[in-house]
């Protein structure tokens, strides 16, 4: 008599999940490509939890996104942590009576530069303020263009700002560099008059010129139209659609693609670049520079001289 296979019905199939593996290494320089942690210190607000969080998406993809934080770390412990996980910067948030403030420094001997932060505007309130917000997931695989404007003064300590940024993201080779990878573009920009620094998050994306939005949408799509109440095929073609097409025809704004990007941007054609914020935004002011890890000799102090007062944070 055959016997009846038993099923094992308390095993479940787990399919591995496959990691892409980041490079370590940047081929432009030659370094270790830089990583932050994104952390805060003593009891912050929901508001400020909130864009600690979004800051740790904008810094993306190299850096830790679920870091755990309690009451009891110190700094030392996040210093200790980062040596073996290559972590080159971090970014501490913080809160006093007045004001917060945000802390970039550089690991592990520093420099710290010290920020006020004036104003701030969360990514979910940049994406309510739109009437169509845009902000997929994919935007993040790749880390973002940084673009530093206003900081050529001369000044030592704008000086510092401007490397201190330029470093905290991963090069970039413009003969090599793969156009889908360029999605993302943190901007700052420094007022000489009111000495603040316009902190913005922009998302990048290519537009055909001279297509129209529904031909655009249709070949992006894959999706058959709705023409029940189109007397001709002509009309889908030729009827402009939500809104104007003008929008993406700005001559000042197009470039030609060295290469194809996606199915409808093709190479040697015209296509339009726009922006759109994805926040957060802050409006930032240095307050001060710390010659080491949140400690040591004040290099610039905005209420007075460089000195050699020594701080501390442990």
């Amino acid at each position: 008599m055959a016997r009846m296979r038993k099923r094992n019905k308390g095993k479940v199939f787990i399919k591995p999940v496959v990691k892409v593996k980041q490079p370590a290494v940047d081929h432009v320089t030659g370094n270790k490509i830089p990583k932050s942690f994104v952390f805060s210190r003593g009891k912050l607000p929901h508001s400020l939890k909130q864009l600690e969080l979004d800051l740790r998406k904008l810094m993306s993809p190299h850096t830790a996104l679920k870091l755990k934080e309690k009451k009891r770390n110190n700094l030392r412990d996040f210093l200790n942590v980062a040596g073996p996980l290559g972590v080159s910067h971090f970014l501490i948030l913080s809160k006093t009576e007045t004001a917060p403030y945000l802390r970039v420094a550089r690991t592990p001997q520093g420099p710290t530069l010290s920020f006020k932060v004036h104003e701030y505007s969360l990514a979910s309130d940049v994406a309510q303020s739109q009437a169509r917000p845009r902000c997929p997931q994919e935007l993040f695989k790749n880390p973002p263009l940084i673009v530093l404007s206003g900081f050529g003064t001369g000044d030592q300590h704008l000086k510092l700002v401007t490397v201190m940024f330029q470093n905290i993201f991963p090069s970039i080779d413009i003969n090599t560099v793969k156009l889908s990878s360029c999605q993302r573009i943190v901007l700052l920009n420094y007022n000489k008059e009111t000495k603040l620094i316009d902190f913005r998050h922009y998302s990048v994306r290519l537009q055909p010129v001279g297509v129209t939005r529904r031909i655009r949408k249709f070949v992006q799509n894959h999706q058959v139209p709705d023409m029940r109440n189109l007397q001709d095929v002509s009309d889908f073609v030729t009827k402009a659609g939500y809104g104007s097409e003008s929008e993406a025809e700005d001559e000042a704004a197009a470039v030609s693609l060295p290469t194809d990007l996606g199915r409808v941007n093709k190479a040697s054609t015209k296509s339009a670049v726009k922006l759109q914020e994805i926040g957060p935004r802050m409006t930032l002011q240095l307050h001060k520079v710390e010659e080491g890890l949140c400690s040591g000799n004040i290099i610039f102090n905005e209420y007075g001289n460089s000195s050699k007062e020594k701080t501390s944070d442990e």
